[in-house]
């Protein structure tokens, strides 16, 4: 079962990617304003995205990936936060959607050091 989950989390990174592609005004409207040059940060972080999926299929590189993806989720917080800001500022109704992304970060987190033990 380890590996049909594994498979799916590779599945919905290499997604989220291809997702800055299409939808990188979704991701603008998040972004936090101190961060410079936002398109490139958007399509920078599509292509880690991407790449970092690609790479947890592979037993060899899949513990590589896995802390990639970790210091991923980190590095992207600020931009869930901001989110959060933004939507309570707004009155956005789905301002509890953006509640729940900050618990959820923790639980991709914790998804991806399942798969760091595993040696290469």
């Amino acid at each position: 079962m380890k590996i049909v989950f594994l498979y799916i989390m590779g599945a919905l990174y290499i997604a989220a990617g291809i997702n800055h592609f299409v939808k990188p005004a979704f991701y603008e409207k998040i972004m936090p304003s101190y961060l410079p040059n936002h398109a490139f940060l958007i399509f920078f972080s599509g292509v880690l995205e991407i790449l970092f999926g690609v790479l947890l299929f592979p037993q060899s590189t899949r513990p590589y990936a896995a802390w990639l993806i970790i210091a991923l989720l980190v590095l992207i917080f600020p931009a869930n936060i901001q989110m959060m800001i933004d939507f309570w500022k707004n009155k956005n109704p789905y301002l509890w959607v953006a509640i729940l992304r900050l618990p959820l970060q923790f639980v991709l987190i914790w998804w991806a050091w399942i798969y760091t033990k595993n040696k290469p």
